[in-house]
């Protein structure tokens, strides 16, 4: 990263705000003061993070509209939350879930941002500030994003009990999980998570294998079976975590499982092959089998949805006129065309009113409010992925985000937990 002239050091941070004046996301960087277009060209902010938001496509946009580079770097949940603590000067920008905040935040190595510098913050969907969706939504268990969202101060690195002016993620995409089944070969109505461990499906069913998360998804099997009532399903008592990898176990040893997959496309392929007719599993897999004309439904189940969510955080380290880059980077990532980017593959973007204006009326009926498209929905890439007529897996935003139950998360007690995970995955 190369490091800002000696002009432009002088400057100081507000002085080149105001000079600024721009309107992040304009895609006009002539707009900028000559000194800050001269020297933004010359600025690298490295990100890193998981393959779903480390999209070539964004750094592409970003250095056409902004001017400066963006370096991507995709790892998996578990490399990221390593980097991101014991690396921290190998990057600038963190691209993180909020399970992972948890870990991360309280080490140092992100510093807060201002509340008073991110443009969109006023149109921030509430579930990221409040944790309600609306005034009658119940707040999930496990780690709801507004629980790690604030801070007290620029140098705490305890989570604020409310809203505060300071920051640790800028929320990007978040989703409602829930399991992926082939409709042509579960031969059944599915309707219940508890239906993964149904022994029809013996040899041909999947979890993944990130803990943190891949025990959520075992926790609502549970307790749709009826086997457990957890208090906090997203934050287990030691007896209560044993239960249930030992279930686990004992469903591994009776053959239920095919495999356990990590990464975005171990899993399409393992359902586009037919190895697997039911699992754990991501929207945007579901789309992409469905894309290669195999079918396969990201299934709505009675007892609601697994959430997860990230968000872009600055590495303490950052100042000068990197730190304001990455907060022009930041308010520019909420102006519209990322967010409409990743609602197109079947995420949600953090503030709706500005991705709105990027998509058509058909694109948005579709994604957004559960309406039966009028024409062929295209990927970002111009890749047909549902036909004229289809209506989203489990319907609108509302529908589907109002309905969850748990987020990944954290436990008090992951460190019990990811070892008794490993002793399930090596059983």
């Amino acid at each position: 990263m190369r490091m800002p002239g000696k002009a432009t050091m002088g400057l100081g941070r507000r002085g080149l705000l105001a000079a600024a004046g721009v309107a992040a996301g304009s895609g006009a960087i002539t707009g900028f003061p000559t000194i800050w277009a001269q020297n933004i060209k010359n600025v690298t902010l490295r990100q890193f993070g998981t393959g779903v938001s480390n999209l070539n496509a964004i750094a592409d946009k970003v250095k056409a509209d902004l001017g400066f580079t963006l370096s991507m770097t995709a790892l998996d949940s578990d490399a990221v939350t390593q980097k991101a603590v014991t690396q921290p000067k190998s990057f600038d920008i963190a691209d993180i879930e909020y399970w992972i905040c948890k870990k991360v935040y309280p080490t140092g190595t992100l510093q807060p941002m201002e509340v008073k510098r991110i443009k969109y913050f006023d149109k921030i969907v509430p579930t990221f500030t409040s944790g309600r969706l609306t005034p009658t939504t119940p707040i999930a268990q496990g780690t709801a994003p507004h629980t790690v969202s604030f801070v007290d101060s620029p140098t705490a690195k305890t989570f604020a009990a409310g809203q505060t002016g300071w920051m640790t993620l800028i929320p990007t995409i978040y989703n409602a999980d829930t399991l992926g089944i082939r409709p042509d070969l579960v031969g059944r109505p599915i309707t219940h998570w508890k239906d993964l461990m149904d022994p029809a499906f013996k040899g041909k069913a999947s979890i993944l294998n990130i803990p943190s998360i891949g025990i959520m998804d075992a926790a609502m099997v549970m307790e749709s079976m009826g086997r457990i009532k957890y208090a906090d399903k997203g934050n287990m008592t030691k007896p209560e975590i044993d239960k249930t990898i030992g279930f686990l176990i004992e469903a591994k040893k009776a053959g239920q499982f095919r495999a356990f997959w990590k990464t975005f496309d171990e899993s399409v392929n393992l359902m586009a092959a037919g190895e697997v007719i039911i699992q754990s599993m991501w929207s945007p897999a579901v789309a992409a089998v469905r894309s290669k004309g195999i079918p396969c439904v990201y299934q709505p189940l009675a007892e609601g949805y697994r959430a997860w969510g990230g968000g872009l955080g600055i590495a303490r380290h950052l100042s000068g006129l990197e730190r304001d880059a990455a907060y022009e980077y930041i308010n520019w990532y909420l102006s519209g065309w990322v967010g409409a980017y990743l609602n197109r593959q079947g995420y949600y973007s953090a503030v709706l009113e500005t991705s709105k204006q990027h998509m058509s009326a058909d694109e948005w009926g579709f994604w957004m409010e559960g309406k039966p498209a009028k024409a062929d929905i295209l990927s970002p890439e111009g890749k047909v992925m549902e036909k004229a007529g289809a209506v989203r897996d489990g319907g609108s935003f509302q529908e589907r985000m109002g309905a969850v139950a748990c987020w990944n998360s954290v436990m008090t007690e992951d460190r019990y937990m990811v070892q008794k995970w490993n002793e399930f995955i090596a059983a």
